[in-house]
């Protein structure tokens, strides 16, 4: 057994190893599904796809764990057209493994009891000692060396477990995480072909034989390997097809920038590559998880979140955050990130940006740049998404009532929850181990921003910073024919729940699905601007935004039934579209009664595609039942008929190692299996 992660049996269980958390173990190929409902013509052909961690290595149930942990796995819907009936379409769901190269290793040695990659748990906590932390990294590193050793069936080249987003760039599906490059995809299949360097893909027939002597993500060099790191969000331009991305390593400049071009028929012809460019100004290796691109600029976060190896010499967790220091937000044109602009503001965490557009003079010539970002007040989500107390912070602040918040409750003082009401909620709590959560606890905020970075100002000035609404918001999408560009609607998640349960770490129970209108919001902001950085433009609660009786709010919300959750949202446009949210939301919903009395998933547990009317968000068109539950997971994308028909040629794609029996290893087999058994 390894001597991390040991717990007592009668510790509680890990909240995210558990209830609908917890993996899956069973992969389907195409399994037709029932429904209910009408299934719109727009979505016959294509297919949803959502990406999340599901730890291959899990028989230590008491181990350090993270939401953001985990093998990537990805489960998908395919609409496939009926071959009997032209207005009908038989939805397919689809899960499978991506196969990285850590993926494949750990279904090489199923002795092996918790992940090759340390879990982010243990890097972000503050208890874990120094000789812990570093124990699970050699181990990690020692894994990795053994994997290049005779007779193992695929070497760990990449440490990604490819466990975040899934996108489409130049006819291929790419799957993302900031630990690597991403990593091809096949639909409507799932299967796993190889890693992407900027040219093309490993698998692929021999298409593009004149890229292949061109530079590649990570270039050449010594660090080359970490340059390839890219985030988890690339951005893809719905004008020109490129493809945006960035990539963050421990050592200056810390933050490189690529922007690829697509070299399909329709895009724009003659836009040049840029591959590892390194972006100045950046204060050191930082946990970055997404970024803004307008049509003509990008922003890149340094925020007060570090995360570089070397904050072990300083006696402080891999992962760590200083809400002392500023955010600073780096403004460049998109294709020269040398002349890159600082700006500064109170230090917060941003995860995701929801979309950034230029703002134009009547000469057309860009005098700002403006963002829209799900901004935290703190870095809360990294502790409690790995079941661990934030830490006390530098600044600490006075509050009326104190009560532990998650990342994603509503925050708000005048209006605080008793935390002794009863909580329908059976997934586990916080290990009562831990220390308590700080006092300060009431100032968490998690909400919908704006951000105006002026280029105009004689030094680097942000004019407005608020929020629109005040009630949380996360994992935001819009329709993707508007990104980069004055969208009117973002839609996002949000939650109902105050209870106790709600506050420890409850923050991905998603029971609210929000729609906002941002240019209204926006113009309300301009005839009673709000305060800067603290203040919001609408005041008002998710219950009274939820008993809105206008059709028109400029805030709407979809309450989800009692017992109920839902995941991250994907917009669908319609096909001949009369206004800008003329389509649907694609999400996966998993009803909790499915729980047993420990909190567990019953063994017939299943989940469903709900599809929802985005311009009424009260209608919910149809529901997929599938057969098994999706966890709950982080990113999902849509892929039209289209895009799935006119993917890249296939020459191999990625398959299962076999497992070895006892009996039939060779002496090196039976003594690399011994040594991995006794690391864990």
């Amino acid at each position: 057994m390894s001597i991390i992660g040991r717990k007592r049996k009668c510790d509680p269980k890990h909240p995210y190893l558990s209830g609908n958390f917890a993996p899956v173990t069973k992969i389907h190929s195409s399994t037709p599904c029932t429904h209910t409902g009408t299934i719109p013509p727009e979505l016959f052909g294509g297919q949803y796809v959502r990406n999340g961690g599901n730890p291959v290595s899990n028989s230590d149930l008491g181990r350090d764990a993270h939401w953001f942990d985990g093998d990537g796995m990805l489960a998908g819907v395919f609409f496939q057209p009926s071959s009997s009936n032209p207005n009908e379409a038989i939805p397919n769901f689809v899960n499978q493994y991506i196969l990285t190269d850590v993926c494949m290793s750990a279904f090489e040695h199923p002795s092996l009891r918790t992940p090759i990659l340390p879990s982010i748990a243990t890097l972000v906590n503050p208890l874990s000692s120094l000789i812990v932390t570093i124990f699970c990294i050699f181990r990690s590193l020692f894994l990795t060396l053994i994997s290049h050793m005779p007779g193992s069936q695929q070497a760990i080249k990449r440490i990604s477990v490819a466990n975040t987003g899934i996108l489409f760039h130049d006819r291929r599906a790419l799957a993302t995480c900031e630990s690597g490059p991403p990593i091809r995809i096949q639909l409507p299949g799932l299967e796993t072909m190889g890693w992407y360097d900027g040219n093309q893909a490993e698998g692929e027939l021999d298409e593009v034989t004149a890229e292949k002597k061109e530079e590649v993500l990570g270039g050449t060099g010594i660090v080359s390997w970490m340059k390839e790191w890219t985030t988890g969000h690339p951005k893809i331009d719905p004008a020109t097809g490129e493809m945006i991305l960035f990539h963050c390593n421990f050592v200056a400049p810390y933050v490189h920038y690529s922007s690829i071009p697509s070299t399909s028929h329709d895009a724009r012809v003659g836009l040049p590559k840029l591959l590892n460019a390194p972006v100045p100004g950046c204060s050191g290796g930082k946990m970055m998880h997404d970024f803004g691109v307008s049509s003509g600029h990008t922003v890149i976060l340094d925020l007060p979140l570090t995360l570089t190896p070397f904050n072990l010499m300083k006696g402080e967790p891999v992962v760590s955050y200083d809400d002392s220091k500023p955010s600073r937000f780096g403004v460049f044109p998109r294709r020269d990130p040398s002349k890159v602009q600082w700006f500064e503001t109170d230090g917060c965490c941003i995860f995701h940006t929801a979309n950034t557009w230029d703002e134009l003079d009547s000469h057309r010539s860009t005098v700002a740049v403006n963002m829209l970002s799900c901004r935290l007040t703190s870095a809360s989500l990294v502790f409690s998404a790995g079941n661990l107390p934030p830490p006390v912070r530098a600044k600490p602040k006075t509050t009326q009532k104190s009560r532990p918040m998650s990342f994603f409750a509503p925050y708000d003082d005048d209006e605080i929850a008793d935390p002794e009401l009863p909580s329908s909620e059976k997934t586990p709590l916080i290990s009562p181990h831990h220390p308590p959560l700080p006092e300060d606890a009431d100032e968490e905020q998690c909400r919908l921003y704006y951000h105006r970075f002026s280029l105009t100002s004689s030094s680097p000035t942000i004019t407005h910073e608020y929020a629109l609404s005040r009630i949380p918001f996360e994992f935001p999408t819009l329709n993707p024919a508007y990104e980069m560009s004055a969208a009117r609607y973002i839609y996002g998640c949000s939650t109902s729940n105050e209870s106790f349960g709600a506050a420890l770490g409850k923050a991905t129970k998603i029971d609210v699905l929000v729609k906002m209108d941002v240019h209204t919001l926006l113009h309300r902001a301009e005839l009673s601007p709000p305060k800067s950085v603290t203040g919001c433009v609408d005041t008002r609660n998710i219950s009274q935004v939820l008993s809105s009786p206008s059709p028109h709010d400029e805030i709407q919300a979809f309450k989800m039934p009692d017992g109920w959750y839902a995941q991250e949202a994907r917009f669908v446009a319609c096909q001949n579209p009369t206004s800008e949210d003329d389509g649907y939301l694609l999400f996966y919903a998993f009803d909790e009664g499915q729980l047993d009395d420990e909190g567990e998933c019953k063994l017939d547990a299943v989940s469903q595609l709900w599809i929802l009317d985005a311009r009424n968000m009260r209608d919910v068109v149809a529901k997929v039942t599938l057969p098994q539950r999706v966890p709950y997971g982080l990113h999902g994308n849509w892929f039209e008929e289209g895009k799935i028909q006119g993917q890249r040629g296939v020459e191999r794609v990625r398959s299962m190692p076999i497992v070895i029996g006892e009996g039939e290893e060779t002496v090196w087999g039976k003594v690399k299996r011994r040594v991995i058994g006794w690391v864990g």
